[in-house]
């Protein structure tokens, strides 16, 4: 191991360089989070006090780092970016067991080297060992149940509860960041917290395929299979990457059978429908539908308002409701980038120190929004400016000149000049006008707001509330 003042020393020059390449915000907010841990077997340990830290610092400049710190160090391998054991809630178990070097074990996932939530579960049989790493934040506990996961919740419960097999094998499909690998490690924590005498075993379809691949080239072939099939419970996720590998599927279909006859339970997770398959080994897409096939939608508004809420309170972030609020009806495509725009905007508020409101939020997300913005279109503005200006919609298209009326009119005009591209007849027709009169409102508004601090105040209000219900 190197000293504290070798790693001391290198960490200083690598973010001298990274403050020549980063913005001078990033050196002195981000930086001064990290604290250099150790170099031990060429590999450089950093630490962080935040789970958001990691994640963003992981996700957008752990790359940069360690390219870097390989430039001026060339024994060094890799970078690990580390949770300091201050920041690990009460709540976190403790490893039981000794995490496997990448070194010692080709089947170790690198990707969980320095993922701090994940425990390593040791399986029983140690011929030949096979690392089982389940979350440990993925339990029942905290999975949110709403109307578009509510079966699949109720039918991973009832196997992981019961004695005896209602169904095999459990097949759950849904899409990216739904939740299908949350229930997966759910059913193995309740099996191996209540029946610690049952031998469980999760891999991901690339941990299979691996593993197999491996034995495929040592003395003993059966090894793999033979272990697999003397499980008790055997857990697979995203087995669509099974499709391109068609002897990966026979040695599945062989294990699959094997288990399925020994009333062994076998639960598995896609990203689709059997049938949907394509490429699937027509016996096994048979078995897998003899099975309990369940879904999981997209989840609702409510639902991802629901998930915001455990996930805030989890972590012990103090997020405005108008935020949260915000998110649960701005981020619509999974739970995965959902919880991930929660922990950037917690992030950047613990780094930069700006408080977290509609405002820093919407601007923190910006890429991530921007690919959900649609078109403003005129009715939507026509029915915002009415319901703020306590009128109708036909009077705001009627002939009515009191100020009541007519200046709201104009408001909705210009708004629609700006956000909207449509061109001045065609705003016209909106409001039942003629073009020289959406010009003159425009150009009252635009004067009223150079002018009229109160009126730019409105107008900036409706943008905000146009801006937002664009993003559902």
């Amino acid at each position: 191991m190197e000293n504290t003042n070798t790693i001391q020393v290198q960490w200083a020059e690598i973010c001298t360089q990274l403050a020549q390449t980063l913005s001078d915000r990033f050196a002195m907010r981000w930086l001064n989070k990290i604290v250099p841990g150790k170099i031990e077997n060429n590999q450089v340990d950093l630490m962080v006090s935040s789970p958001c830290v990691h994640e963003l610092i992981e996700q957008n400049y752990l790359e940069k780092i360690t390219a870097l710190w390989k430039s001026k160090n060339t024994n060094i391998c890799a970078v690990n970016l580390k949770l300091a054991p201050r920041a690990v809630p009460e709540k976190t178990v403790t490893l039981q067991h000794p995490v496997i070097s990448e070194q010692s074990n080709p089947t170790f996932d690198a990707s969980l080297s320095s993922a701090s939530n994940y425990e390593l579960v040791e399986p029983k049989h140690t011929t030949p060992e096979i690392p089982c790493y389940l979350d440990k934040a993925h339990t029942f506990d905290t999975f949110v149940v709403g109307k578009s996961n509510q079966f699949a919740y109720a039918a991973a419960k009832k196997i992981a509860e019961e004695d005896t097999i209602s169904f095999n094998p459990l097949y759950i499909h849904a899409g990216v960041g739904l939740g299908k690998t949350h229930l997966l490690h759910a059913i193995a924590w309740h099996i191996k917290e209540h029946h610690p005498e049952k031998n469980v075993l999760y891999l991901s379809c690339e941990q299979f395929f691996q593993r197999a691949k491996s034995d495929l080239n040592t003395k003993d072939k059966d090894a793999f299979l033979t272990f697999v099939q003397s499980v008790d419970v055997l857990l697979i996720d995203d087995i669509q990457f099974l499709l391109s590998k068609g002897w990966t599927q026979e040695i599945f279909l062989e294990t699959f059978n094997h288990l399925v006859a020994q009333h062994k339970m076998v639960i598995l997770s896609a990203d689709s429908l059997p049938k949907a398959l394509n490429g699937l080994n027509e016996k096994l897409r048979a078995r897998i539908s003899q099975g309990l096939v369940v879904d999981i939608a997209p989840a609702d508004e409510n639902l991802r308002l629901g998930i915001l809420l455990g996930k805030n309170k989890e972590m012990g972030a103090a997020v405005p409701n108008d935020v949260l609020a915000f998110l649960a009806k701005s981020i619509t495509s999974n739970v995965r980038e959902l919880e991930g725009a929660l922990k950037r905007v917690i992030a950047h508020a613990e780094l930069i120190g700006n408080p977290i409101n509609l405002e820093t939020t919407q601007e923190v997300l910006k890429d991530i929004l921007h690919a959900y913005e649609r078109p403003v279109k005129a009715p939507e503005i026509q029915r915002v400016v009415a319901e703020h200006y306590k009128i109708s919609l036909e009077d705001l298209q009627s002939k009515r000149r009191d100020r009541t009326v007519a200046r709201p009119r104009q408001i909705a005009m210009y708004l629609t000049k700006v956000l909207t591209p449509l061109s001045l007849p065609d705003i016209a027709l909106c409001f039942k006008r003629d073009h020289t009169t959406v010009i003159h409102a425009v150009r009252t508004i635009e004067g009223l707001v150079q002018q009229d601090k109160k009126m730019a105040a409105q107008i900036a209000e409706l943008t905000r509330q146009l801006k937002v219900e664009n993003y559902a």
